[in-house]
């Protein structure tokens, strides 16, 4: 229900400079307007020569050549190599015309006039071709794929400055409940500190969005809906974290349950067990649990995946893998369990136990455990699906 939410509230799309483009999302793909290498260069510091001079050399027969030019990197009026001749050249440095091989310095004396060569590679060897890493014409990236540095040097390289891209969905996160105080504040007795919007707020960043929190909303149901409303002009989609359970007093789901626009369910998984979404004024809303555990394994389940394809990922979902368990487990029947647990390639210990609660055995998680909801037990060493998770203190 959520990813069906979020395919309708794309927002679109905008062409930023390549300096602003690392961490979002490609809306179209780019082609290569050169080849790649853009010409054929040497791969080493040495000498261009035709295989046919040097191909003889060795330490009992070495072969002495002129050396007709220098060819350093980024000369750009390049003769072409006579016969008989070489030309001393650096990495990176356009091949003559009439060149087949690049002799290494190293099988060399490093002459500057004349250059004694006592050893010859291959016919062929040590040239980067041009368009050998990709053809003028061909796509470089496809739609859909996140920027990072190596794919950034791949626009850079191909000639672009720009790209066109998804524009980040404006998430509203807003954290519920009249218990909740502001870091740094002194704590009364019931109080504790709010931290799920700012939980939610860096996940949903990290997802590709572009988060905006709305904090200490009022638990009166006619004031909640008033100031949400007034603020849902300028999302793309509303997060909110408690306020969803069977207990009294759950504003969220008193003030949408009225609407008739949000469902609220309970879902068979843990932790994160009541769950809700829907519109309200038209604005996709997706409803977590209060509790921070609750909350981050909510939104990693429902919403970051959903999020990420509504920008187009063509592979929204986290790294999956298999390992095995350090320890025996036990889970309660009929509810998908998310256990945290720090992956090491190749087994995986758990992280505490399964409270919704316990924020700092989540921090040092590096994964989450999936159980399936029709076991209830595994021994030490048992195989074990693992999502891969960011962001664990090492």
């Amino acid at each position: 229900m959520v990813a069906d939410l979020l395919a309708h509230a794309s927002p679109g799309t905008e062409e930023v400079p390549l300096t602003s483009a690392a961490g979002r999302v490609l809306a179209e793909d780019v082609h290569a307007a050169v080849p790649l290498p853009v010409f054929t260069n040497s791969a080493m510091d040495g000498y261009a020569a035709r295989w046919a001079d040097v191909g003889a050399a060795s330490d009992s027969a070495p072969v002495s050549l002129p050396v007709a030019e220098d060819l350093p990197a980024g000369r750009t009026d390049v003769p072409a190599l006579a016969p008989g001749t070489v030309h001393r050249i650096m990495t990176g440095a356009p091949v003559p015309e009439g060149a087949d091989v690049v002799v290494p310095v190293e099988a060399t004396d490093g002459g500057t006039g004349t250059v004694v060569i006592t050893s010859s590679p291959a016919a062929g060897s040590f040239l980067r071709h041009a368009g050998e890493d990709l053809a003028a014409g061909t796509t470089a990236l496809p739609a859909g794929t996140v920027l990072g540095a190596s794919q950034l040097g791949l626009v850079a390289s191909v000639g672009r400055s720009s790209v066109v891209v998804a524009r980040r969905p404006r998430v509203l996160v807003l954290s519920t409940g009249t218990e909740l105080v502001a870091p740094g504040e002194p704590l009364a007795p019931g109080q504790i500190y709010e931290s799920n919007s700012l939980l939610l707020a860096t996940a949903v960043d990290a997802a590709g969005g572009a988060a905006r929190t709305l904090h200490f909303v009022p638990d009166d149901v006619d004031q909640f809906l008033a100031t949400v409303r007034a603020e849902l002009a300028d999302a793309d989609l509303l997060i909110t974290s408690g306020g969803v359970s069977m207990g009294a007093y759950e504003v969220v789901k008193d003030a949408f349950g009225a609407l008739g626009t949000v469902e609220f369910v309970g879902v068979a998984m843990q932790p994160g067990g009541p769950q809700g979404a829907g519109t309200v004024d038209g604005v996709p809303v997706v409803t977590l649990p209060g509790n921070p555990v609750s909350s981050f394994v909510s939104f990693e389940v429902f919403v970051r995946p959903a999020l990420r394809a509504a920008l187009g990922i063509t592979d929204p979902g986290r790294l999956r893998t298999t390992a095995r368990l350090a320890g025996p487990l036990t889970s309660p029947a009929g509810r998908r369990q998310f256990l945290r647990g720090r992956y090491d390639g190749a087994g995986v210990d758990l992280v505490g136990g399964p409270g919704s609660h316990l924020v700092a055995h989540l921090a040092r998680a590096n994964s989450l455990v999936v159980v399936p909801e029709d076991v209830t037990e595994l021994p030490a060493g048992s195989e074990v699906e693992v999502v891969l998770i960011e962001g664990a203190l090492q």
